[in-house]
């Protein structure tokens, strides 16, 4: 990867996102969005992929309680989860198959990344793009209560992506295999993600 990259900041704040521009960019945003998880995958060590983190208990003591991720557990629970997603909120699009973490490798969770984002991609244009779409309600899970579609939508789902994004940040740390610097700081490059995804333009502008 090149070194580290300026990024530019745009002038122009949004304060306000009303249909159209959530019709235009939602889609786009999630891809963008699982851009930074296919980066990481593609960066990191391959021993850290299933070791144990340093806070998990040992084999054997109250199995699944309180008992930490490795970064494999994580990129397939976030797969795992689009998945659910898709099925609860659209059904009638291709569910993705379910990653099994034990056995998943970085490849495999790359392209099931892939495949479930263009699936929530899909939900995403059809729930925002004011076109009167089959996708009317987010179904997050079987427990919650589902939602009128909205941005709120798009936020939820990039919140739960950040989230376990920041665990792997964190874990590869802890276990000893830090990402080098121009990819910690390239994820923050949306500019460069918006063109890698082969997207015209660049954020907050139409393409």
């Amino acid at each position: 990867m090149s070194t580290r990259q300026h990024i530019n900041r745009q002038p122009k704040v949004h304060t306000q996102l009303g249909r159209a521009a959530v019709q235009n960019f939602a889609a786009r945003i999630f891809l963008a969005n699982d851009r930074i998880n296919q980066i990481l995958i593609e960066h990191l060590d391959p021993a850290a992929w299933s070791t144990r983190p340093p806070t998990a208990k040992p084999p054997g003591k109250n199995p699944g309680k309180n008992n930490a991720r490795t970064i494999a557990a994580i990129f397939t629970h976030m797969h795992n989860v689009r998945c659910k997603w898709v099925r609860l909120t659209a059904p009638h699009l291709k569910i993705p198959t379910q990653l099994n973490r034990a056995h998943c490798t970085p490849q495999q969770a790359s392209a099931g990344l892939a495949e479930s984002a263009a699936r929530c991609a899909e939900m995403l244009a059809e729930a925002l793009g004011g076109g009167g779409g089959r996708v009317e309600r987010f179904r997050r899970d079987g427990w919650a209560p589902p939602w009128p579609v909205g941005p709120e939508m798009l936020c939820y789902m990039l919140s739960h992506e950040a989230h376990h994004r920041g665990q792997v940040c964190m874990l590869v740390h802890q276990l000893g295999f830090p990402l080098p610097t121009e990819v910690a700081s390239g994820i923050w490059n949306w500019e460069k993600l918006w063109k890698e995804c082969g997207f015209a333009g660049g954020p907050g502008y139409d393409s």
